[in-house]
């Protein structure tokens, strides 16, 4: 079994959706690179990113914060 370590973007930060509304939710971080990073150095292989904002828009809205984690990490 592998395991996926998950950053969901919403409004270009590393949150969590309490039961999926979008109107509960727990910010974790204002950098979701940084959490990119500690999830490549805690050994992972992949990282699954999702844009809320996106999902909910029918459009990419926060492409540039995901091209940043990207950028931050040498993993896909």
């Amino acid at each position: 079994m592998r395991l996926y370590p998950a950053i969901d973007i919403k409004d270009g930060q590393c949150v969590r959706l309490k039961k999926g509304l979008f109107n509960e939710v727990t910010v974790y971080s204002d950098k979701p690179y940084e959490i990119a990073k500690a999830f490549e150095e805690s050994g992972a292989q992949f990282i699954h990113t999702v844009d809320l904002d996106g999902a909910l828009k029918g459009h990419g809205v926060n492409a540039d914060t995901i091209k940043k984690i990207v950028s931050s990490v040498n993993i896909p």
